[in-house]
């Protein structure tokens, strides 16, 4: 059975409260979430409702 290479870096707490950046990639390149204007992600109804909860911790 093949196992991934963790890409997580060695010796760092991810447990610690911290901003983090993750990236979502959607089949064809659809834009599920919002778009993009002048350099910034404007989140639609659906990336809110996703988003919401982690704001509220």
């Amino acid at each position: 059975m093949h196992h991934r290479r963790s890409i997580r870096l060695k010796g760092y707490d991810y447990s610690q409260a911290e901003l983090y950046f993750i990236t979502i990639c959607c089949q064809y390149r659809a834009c599920l979430f919002g778009k993009i204007v002048d350099g910034k992600m404007i989140c639609n109804d659906a990336m809110n409702n996703r988003i919401q909860p982690f704001h509220n911790t």
